[in-house]
């Protein structure tokens, strides 16, 4: 049956579409959707063809945005949205995540909402805020944001988060209690004598790999990380990249030891692509080796950067990679990144790409 490849843009001003029926070979492009909302995260179900966008701010107010037919229409909610009553007011929808009949959301401050209803409404799953810990949480540069929601794909009360700066942390009871897993992560921002810290790291963006219920990859506001168990104990994976810090990772939709990193200058010198020369770096080793990816990336005058959520793969054979910079400019490989294209420029910032393969 011939496939659509779809691409869903989160930006600033709404989300935008992309699809190609053509084996990736072109695309067209629809949108603004969600009333040129500011958007933090866009993710589509392909089974049924259903897209969620969530953002929002203090203007607007945190909403989740659904479409039912590929973006042509759209509802939105904020039912449920919302901490008790005296607590600080949610900002902004900052995340989203699917697992069976349950929709995830995670919002700033730090929290996690789910909703059984499709977005409809929503149920706060407090036990994060007990965390003894949580007193003693500060934000990143962006925010205290609940940005990063992994879900385990045989076991739905599995669910780890990352939240900057908290760390990461997981819960094997759907969230009930949580434990932070940050073990051999580095806080080089701390006193030298505590920059390693049970919690409190500012992880940037987690992913698992397919297939590997414990094989977790990490990126974090100082290094690159691999964790085989679940996130007990991270491994360093940055030695022969560029530099140690960025925002975005995403692993192969088939192969645990393929990932894809794209690497920034560093979290004081510009926050670009290093030397304004913009590459996408792969490993086929689990981030034992790397190789840099440039043909058809601009090789100069490349002052961007690409956000935590603004890279990702699709599950087309062979896989596609796909990256949105803060500039605005869509970039997409057909051939696992050995090959580059530019699909559009000048939309808003992007704030996040995912992807899904639909019937065509």
């Amino acid at each position: 049956m011939p496939e659509k490849v779809v691409q869903l843009v989160a930006t600033a001003k709404g989300l935008f579409v992309f699809e190609s029926e053509d084996g990736r070979k072109s695309w067209s492009q629809r949108g603004p959707f969600c009333e040129t909302w500011p958007l933090n995260h866009a993710i589509g179900d392909p089974a049924t063809e259903t897209i969620f966008a969530g953002g929002g701010d203090a203007w607007f107010g945190p909403a989740v945005w659904r479409s039912d037919d590929l973006g042509r229409t759209w509802s939105h909610s904020s039912e449920g949205l919302a901490y008790a009553e005296g607590e600080e007011p949610i900002k902004t929808v900052w995340s989203l995540a699917r697992k069976g009949n349950s929709l995830y959301a995670g919002v700033e401050p730090a929290g996690l909402f789910r909703s059984d209803d499709d977005g409809a409404t929503w149920t706060h799953i407090d036990g994060l805020q007990r965390h003894p810990s949580r007193p003693e949480w500060h934000p990143g540069g962006g925010g205290l944001i609940l940005h990063s929601i992994v879900t385990d794909p045989a076991d739905p009360k599995r669910i780890w988060v990352g939240i900057s700066a908290a760390g990461v942390f997981y819960t094997s009871d759907g969230g009930e209690t949580w434990e932070p897993r940050n073990r051999g992560t580095r806080a080089d921002f701390m006193p030298e004598d505590m920059r390693e810290p049970e919690f409190g790291q500012c992880v940037h963006n987690i992913v698992m790999a397919p297939g590997g219920r414990d094989v977790l990859y990490q990126q974090n506001h100082c290094g690159m990380y691999r964790s085989d168990d679940g996130g007990r104990q991270w491994v360093s994976i940055e030695n022969g990249l560029p530099s140690s810090f960025g925002f975005p990772v995403a692993s192969h939709p088939r192969d645990p030891s393929t990932l894809f990193l794209l690497p920034l200058n560093g979290d004081i010198a510009g926050r670009y692509v290093p030397d304004a020369k913009a590459a996408v770096w792969r490993s086929r080793d689990r981030g034992e080796t790397w190789q840099a990816l440039r043909e058809g990336l601009p090789q100069e005058n490349a002052y961007f950067n690409v956000l935590r959520q603004a890279m990702a793969t699709d599950t087309a054979d062979p896989a596609g990679v796909y990256f949105g910079s803060n500039s605005g400019s869509l970039y997409a490989s057909a051939d696992e990144g050995d090959n580059w294209v530019r699909v559009t420029q000048h939309l808003p910032k992007i704030s996040s790409v995912e992807t899904m393969v639909v019937a065509g």
